[in-house]
């Protein structure tokens, strides 16, 4: 493995490649692909935080974890909630930034304040010829052409190699409390999450824990308004089953990075499937899955999926509005199954137009989204 330390050096050895390059940052996705590892991890560093300005420039090897305590100085935060993958995956390293960006990685948040690429502002990045390219900048703004910001985020790598990233950054809340709802049953929680998200009590995270039939309803803000807020939606709630509340802010914390994780199904055998769907699909979709474990999230947008190894769930659910995506399995069922579900002919057809006008020699992590 080859860790480059500057930008500069990141183009010198993409421009000198002869062979497939397999792209990572700080290891913790449990991604393993064939070619010369390049890792991004050296690129570190903040070069920009203007708190006034909500903005954060930062090099795409900067582990999140360090973003997340100089935000936190200045009481602030990255909105979209990423996940840590390690507990899932049982995989060691630190996340990075670029990784985070790469993967359009967005946690229980997104339902409210939006996706990861949401809150980009701005892209360096090294391309298939060893050129180095920057869109966007420090604010939000319309553009032209190709919006190489948004093109990036959840691209893998398979399109360019991130050197720096500039990002949008919120306040943190004053505090934040979760509502629990038992005794619901699959169809019966996406209905009460629905009712949540739809009602004008500005809810923060809807998930379903299967294994323990409950709902779980987050809100933030001011603490005047999340007690008021926790109040409307309690006799709002209180038909779908038994209501009750969490009120320590750190225990209702807790309990949303373990869902943030997917901490359920850590230490668990099995394969982990990651579904995103029509929310209203989802009790239908999960009865067809027989998982050994489920998880909700977004309302029932996002379905966590924990079933016996080398089980084909694309198979089982048929054809479906949304995808699924492989996240934990052997290297047998990975190399069978794809980590990504395939494409229709003209998506994919644009997909492999797009790598070949940024990738022309086809040498950034082959294989992962339907390149072969």
């Amino acid at each position: 493995m080859r860790t480059v330390e500057t930008e500069a050096e990141l183009a010198g050895v993409i421009g000198a490649a002869n062979e497939p390059l397999a792209v990572q940052g700080g290891g913790t996705r449990g991604v393993h692909l064939s070619g010369d590892v390049v890792s991004t991890a050296g690129l570190n560093g903040v070069e920009l935080y203007e708190p006034g300005a909500l903005t954060l420039v930062v090099a795409a090897g900067t582990p999140v974890a360090e973003i997340d305590r100089l935000l936190a100085t200045e009481n602030q935060r990255l909105a979209f909630e990423p996940m840590d993958h390690r507990s899932l995956l049982g995989t060691a390293g630190e996340p990075t930034i670029g990784g985070v960006v790469a993967g359009n990685i967005s946690g229980p948040r997104r339902i409210q304040a939006g996706a990861c690429r949401d809150f980009l502002l701005g892209v360096r990045y090294v391309d298939g010829t060893g050129t180095v390219i920057k869109n966007g900048g420090r604010v939000m703004k319309n553009v032209t052409g190709y919006d190489l910001v948004k093109l990036m985020a959840g691209s893998w790598g398979t399109l360019g190699v991130l050197t720096q990233v500039s990002l949008k950054v919120l306040p943190r809340a004053q505090t934040e409390c979760t509502l629990t709802i038992s005794g619901v049953g699959t169809a019966q929680a996406v209905r009460a999450m629905s009712t949540a998200l739809g009602s004008p009590f500005e809810v923060s995270g809807a998930a379903y824990d299967a294994s323990k039939d409950k709902v779980l309803i987050r809100v933030e803000g001011f603490t005047d308004s999340v007690a008021y807020r926790i109040r409307r939606l309690t006799d709002l709630l209180d038909s779908y089953g038994t209501v009750e509340t969490i009120e320590s802010a750190e225990d209702s914390a807790a309990l949303w990075r373990s869902i943030r994780d997917v901490e359920m199904f850590a230490g668990e055998s099995g394969d982990v499937w990651r579904l995103s769907v029509i929310p209203s699909d989802a009790p239908t979709i999960a009865d067809r899955l027989n998982a050994d474990a489920l998880l909700l999230d977004w309302g029932g947008g996002l379905i966590w999926a924990r079933v016996p190894a080398g089980t084909d769930l694309r198979a089982s659910i048929g054809e479906v509005d949304g995808h699924a995506t492989l996240i934990r399995a052997d290297a047998a069922t990975r190399a069978g199954l794809g980590m990504f579900h395939p494409q229709p002919a003209p998506l994919e057809a644009i997909s492999a137009g797009l790598r070949a006008r940024f990738d022309p020699r086809g040498i950034f992590n082959p294989g992962l989204m339907g390149r072969t």
